[in-house]
């Protein structure tokens, strides 16, 4: 949800069709909250545990469409080049400034507080990578 809800608030790009979710629960409705008429959510995982829940409203007023996508399995039915490029080209994104992402190098000795940052106990925070 937070990426969503920082473009939201700043008003610079509309609504978006595409939303993903990987926690499920309460943030899954936020994300679904957040697309345009006729948008799409993509649920990848689970780590909430707890069932996606959707409104009447969101699937009659919206028009939304939920999906689901077991990487695992994509990648298994022979997909290596097909995937390959769709990594380089995500990356190349990246380098170019069009697709960004947050997260926080945190060294080893931090990993108690960067576990509490990945978990949500310190708030919202960018992802956490631990340097060994």
């Amino acid at each position: 949800m937070g990426w969503m809800s920082i473009f939201q608030m700043n008003g610079d790009i509309p609504e978006p069709v595409l939303g993903f979710n990987c926690v499920g629960g309460n943030a899954a409705s936020l994300v679904l909250k957040f697309l345009r008429q006729g948008g799409t959510m993509v649920t990848y995982g689970g780590m909430s545990k707890k069932p996606v829940t959707v409104s009447t409203s969101s699937f009659i007023f919206k028009e939304l469409s939920l999906r689901g996508f077991w990487l695992q399995k994509w990648l298994g039915k022979d997909k290596a080049e097909e995937s390959r490029e769709m990594i380089d080209r995500l990356l190349a994104l990246v380098k170019d400034g069009k697709l960004k992402y947050k997260m926080e190098l945190a060294p080893f000795e931090d990993f108690n507080t960067a576990l509490d940052k990945a978990v949500g106990k310190l708030g919202s925070q960018p992802k956490q990578v631990i340097k060994f």
